[in-house]
Order: structure tokens, then C-alpha cells, then sequence
């Protein structure tokens, strides 16, 4: 049985600063063999650690829509990010990847699907994130879980890591998968555990985010 992170960051991402070493040593330590590494607006990490990291790699990307992130998974290449709702996804199917919702109903967020902005596009989604470890409402999670199983939609699970200690905070336990379609089945039968991760983390991307945009003398 895998255990996997479908939501990691890493130094690729604007608000992040975890490098390859970080994520692979925490995985190793935590027992995660499977993760998405899902950076904001580019696909370069997952590609990257793909080719480093001794467990499996599903290359994502969050890409910023007008209504909301949408994560794409089996990604082969960059999306352009911010992007239209249609676009993103029309850019996923040319890759063969897989649309999925990370952290829906997330009012905390402004970069997550509200309800009336997600129903509409239901039936182009692959995957709900059901629950993240860095979602501060903890109706969100809830929320999240009941529309994937009123809708019978895979419900997947990250940490939405963006320091190591994050990584494993949520995962699933799934069987193996050969390829996206393989990786639905295997993530319908999974079973979601997880932890919210606290406030406190949501200072370390602040920080990153200040570091990397500070200009260098």
C-alpha cells in the first residue's frame, strides 16, 4: 500500500523555500512513498524531483483561475498561470492529466472554489481534495468530503506541506496505480488520514515569501 501526500510545495513555489533534499529526507522519514508536488504556477519542481526521488512523483501544479486554484495532476509540462477556468482545464486533458479541486470552500482562502463557482464545473473534475492540512475551517474538510461523495468523485488528501515538518500531515492509503486512470481506482478505494496542521505554519510561507521577493543588494 502506497501512503500518499498529494500536496506538497517546494522551493519552486513563491511562498516556499523547502528544497528537493528537505521533501525527500521527510518522505523517508515518514514513511510517504507517493506525493504530488503540486508548486504554484509551474510544474518545474514536480519534473525535477521526478528524477531524484526514490518513491513516486505525481507532477501538479496549482494554477490560479479567476474562480479559484485548480490543481493539475500527470502533468508532462507547465500550465501558464493566472488562466481561465476552461483554459486550465482544456490544458490538463491535452496533457492527459487529471482536474482536481484543492481546498474547496476554504473562505480563508481567496484562492479556493467557492460552491457556486465548482457545481457548474463538476463534471470536468477528476478529484476533490477532501482534506488539507493547512485549511484553518475545519467545515471546509467536511464540506469537501460530502460533495465528492454525493457526486462520486476520488477524494484525495495532502499536507499542502510547505516546511518538511508539514509532510505527512495528511495522506492517503492507497493501492499502487500505473497511470492516471490506474490512480483513480486506486484513490476511490484509499482512505484518507490526516491533521490539521495549525496556524503557526502559515508564518514560514509568509517568511519565504518576504525572503524571495526582497531585492539583493
Amino acid at each position: 500500500m502506497l501512503k500518499a501526500d498529494l500536496h506538497i510545495h517546494t522551493q519552486y513555489s513563491f511562498d516556499c523555500s523547502m528544497s528537493f533534499d528537505e521533501v525527500i529526507a521527510s518522505c523517508l522519514k515518514r514513511g510517504i512513498n507517493c506525493v504530488a508536488i503540486a508548486d504554484h504556477a509551474t510544474a518545474e519542481g514536480g519534473l525535477s524531483l521526478k528524477l531524484k526521488a526514490p518513491f513516486h512523483v505525481i507532477v501538479a501544479e496549482e494554477v490560479l483561475t479567476p474562480a479559484g486554484e485548480i490543481m493539475g495532476m500527470f502533468l508532462k509540462e507547465t500550465i501558464p498561470s493566472p488562466n481561465s477556468v476552461d483554459e486550465t482545464i482544456a490544458r490538463i486533458r491535452d496533457q492527459g492529466g487529471l482536474v482536481c479541486i484543492p481546498h474547496p470552500f476554504d473562505r480563508l482562502r481567496p484562492s479556493a472554489f467557492s460552491r457556486s463557482n465548482l457545481l457548474p464545473i463538476l463534471s470536468k473534475v477528476d478529484v476533490i481534495e477532501a482534506f488539507n492540512s493547512r485549511s484553518l475551517m475545519p467545515g471546509a474538510s467536511s464540506r469537501s468530503r460530502r460533495l465528492a461523495q454525493t457526486y462520486g468523485k476520488p477524494a484525495s488528501a495532502g499536507s499542502d506541506a510547505h516546511t518538511p515538518g508539514e509532510i505527512g500531515n495528511a495522506y492517503v492509503e492507497m493501492p499502487d496505480f500505473n497511470g492516471p486512470a490506474d490512480f483513480l481506482k486506486s484513490l476511490a478505494q484509499g482512505k484518507i488520514i490526516g491533521q490539521r496542521a495549525g496556524l503557526t505554519v502559515h508564518f514560514a510561507s509568509t517568511a519565504a515569501k518576504f525572503v524571495k521577493h526582497t531585492p539583493k543588494e
